[in-house]
């Protein structure tokens, strides 16, 4: 079974409404939502009428009564003696019957019998007082607010069953324990109260709303045309119809209250309520029994369709009441009565202590000034909130039942201090949105610069007559000029034509001698001047480091090419002499080592200039 009373926080729209009309703090301002608090929840429904949103709803037993009433078990409606306030729109309170026998009910009854029986019982409460004043539990609402709310005072509820109780018991005995019963009624809080009756003859196995019974209607398309008049199943009751308005209760037992000789206090409504409940407690000239209801009387509970007004509902009763007692067989109300005042009417009752906590004053003084409000002026609430004063808002916020935001002025105040530093924001954008176009206009023009630099620097690299080309750490080609694609090759060129510069091109499938670009960026120490065979030519191959570890350059000279060859031959001649000069000044073991290196270099030039008159004899 679900949580009785929940709450839809897409719909909500934090009006605070539902907590100012509960009762019992049971309701929680958090994740932008009302939430219920179930196990402080008294289920009155007063949350659910008052929200405009609709945000905030009962739980729903249409399914589960067509179940029942599918399942080929004999099943019995008792209905709440409000269906004369509600159902005004039907003719006849016979069709009412006929159209709930129609839903597949076998037995249909009135509550008003069992509203004529319990007030026998308080009858005798009143005529056998003993010191001790009770407080009626005929609302399921008040006694489960004493129970949880205000548990000394638990002593002084009647333990007398409710009237749906009552008649529950009635109707087992009547029509055999094996019967299911289905409670029609106005109330909310009920849904959840017969569950306390479970296993018991006075089990009441589903509730439905007069809300939910008149939507099981329209779902069966039953309506007064459709049926025939049928009256409900006996016993029947008399005065006891009038239970839905105050003062009924005791009218079924001709108690009069007079202002003089009369010491039952009969009050209704929320206010009403919880002030007569207060003085009880505290009042000892008091000296007067309790007879409530938490709803304006049965006829304004919220399980009653909306719009109805309350006084035009209290005179249908009482028309429907008067009616009905002029055609019931007195004589047989009477066997009737004494047939079933042995039934056991008692009842027990759940104390469950959750009064909150009450903090210190120095506590709730601290709350207040951080909402801004430490001057008693700045105390006088406003009521937007939900609570009737700042200093009770500042007890619920203790309590863990509301957050600041809940504070109309304080959100206000925290609104504007927002705007003063989404001002200061949009001032500091503005600023630096400025800021930054000229950025954005300086980085242009670098760009352009760049881009123009770069251009130029691409024509100069074409224009050497040496290759030049530059790696990245994964060997991928950064820049390469046209004469390292010439001395490639035909791959090479084809690639650039995709490609130009061979951008992103891997050096490894390019060339053979890429080791040398592997070692520098290893190593980060330059290699100059180190001849290599490639292909059907020499290149002479130096490489160095352009940003250590990452980027390496390299120049590549063909030593076979005529040009390039008559200036390694002078070069190289200039280097035999200078390194001759200084070994002619070296001892002898530096001599040998000196001529060593000579020999290499001769046999390196003589190697070119033949390689290079052979591939010009080819030619």
């Amino acid at each position: 079974m679900g949580q009785l009373i929940v709450t839809d926080k897409d719909k909500c729209n934090l009006s605070y409404t539902c907590v100012r009309v509960c009762p019992a703090k049971a309701i929680k301002i958090a994740d932008k939502h009302a939430q219920i608090l179930p196990d402080r929840c008294i289920g009155c429904g007063h949350c659910v009428t008052m929200c405009s949103q609709e945000a905030i709803s009962y739980r729903d037993e249409k399914s589960k009564v067509l179940s029942m009433l599918q399942s080929g078990e004999k099943i019995a409606a008792v209905c709440d003696s409000a269906i004369s306030g509600e159902f005004t729109d039907v003719t006849d309170y016979r069709k009412f019957v006929a159209m709930t026998r129609a839903l597949g009910f076998e037995v249909v009854t009135e509550m008003s019998f069992a509203v004529d029986l319990i007030a026998y019982r308080y009858k005798e409460l009143v005529d056998n007082f003993q010191g001790k004043h009770f407080i009626s539990t005929k609302c399921p609402a008040v006694v489960k607010y004493i129970e949880r709310h205000e548990p000394e005072l638990v002593e002084n509820l009647a333990n007398i069953v409710p009237p749906y109780v009552a008649m529950t018991k009635v109707v087992k005995k009547r029509y055999g324990d094996a019967t299911k019963v289905v409670y029609l009624t106005a109330c909310t809080a009920s849904k959840d109260d017969v569950t306390r009756f479970h296993g018991t003859d006075g089990q009441i196995d589903a509730v439905l709303t007069f809300v939910e019974l008149r939507e099981l209607f329209k779902q069966q398309r039953i309506t007064e045309n459709t049926v025939e008049y049928s009256e409900f199943d006996a016993p029947l009751g008399r005065k006891g119809g009038l239970f839905p308005i105050a003062h009924g209760l005791f009218q079924a037992v001709d108690i009069n209250q007079g202002l003089l000789e009369g010491n039952i206090l009969i009050t209704e409504g929320r206010t009403n309520f919880l002030q007569s409940i207060r003085e009880f407690k505290e009042e000892t000239e008091m000296h007067q029994h309790l007879d409530l209801f938490y709803c304006k009387g049965c006829i304004m509970a919220p399980g009653m369709s909306t719009g109805g007004k309350k006084f035009t509902r209290r005179s249908q009763v009482i028309k429907y009441v008067d009616k009905r007692m002029k055609a019931i067989d007195v004589y047989q109300w009477r066997l009737d009565i004494e047939e079933f005042k042995s039934l056991d009417l008692d009842r027990k009752f759940k104390t469950v202590d959750l009064r909150l906590v009450q903090p210190e004053n120095a506590q709730v003084d601290k709350v207040l000034e951080d909402m801004g409000k430490k001057k008693r002026e700045d105390q006088l609430g406003c009521g937007a909130c939900g609570y009737p004063t700042c200093r009770e808002f500042a007890v619920a916020h203790i309590q863990g039942l509301t957050d600041y935001e809940q504070c109309y002025t304080y959100s206000l105040k925290t609104m504007r201090s927002y705007v003063n530093k989404l001002n200061a924001s949009n001032d500091k954008y503005k600023t630096t949105q400025e800021a930054l176009q000229r950025s954005e206009e300086k980085a242009r023009k670098e760009e352009s610069a760049a881009r123009a630099a770069a251009e130029t620097t691409t024509s100069m690299l074409n224009k050497l007559r040496a290759g030049v080309v530059m790696v990245d750490a994964s060997l991928k080609v950064v820049e390469a000029n046209r004469r390292f694609i010439e001395m490639i090759g035909e791959d090479a060129e084809e690639i650039a034509e995709l490609v130009p510069g061979l951008k992103g091109a891997e050096l490894t499938t390019l060339v053979e001698f890429h080791k040398v670009f592997t070692t520098v960026l290893q190593s980060g120490q330059d290699v100059l001047d180190r001849d290599v065979v490639f292909k059907n030519s020499i290149f002479n191959v130096s490489v160095f480091t352009i940003k250590k570890n990452e980027v390496v350059g390299g120049i590549i000279r063909d030593l076979v090419t005529p040009e390039v060859r008559k200036e390694e031959v002078i070069k190289r001649a200039r280097d035999v002499i200078k390194e001759n000069l200084q070994t002619v000044q070296q001892i002898a073991f530096l001599l040998g080592e000196s001529a060593s290196k000579t020999e290499k270099t001769l046999n390196s030039i003589i190697e070119a200039q033949q390689l290079g008159e052979a591939n010009e004899s080819g030619k």
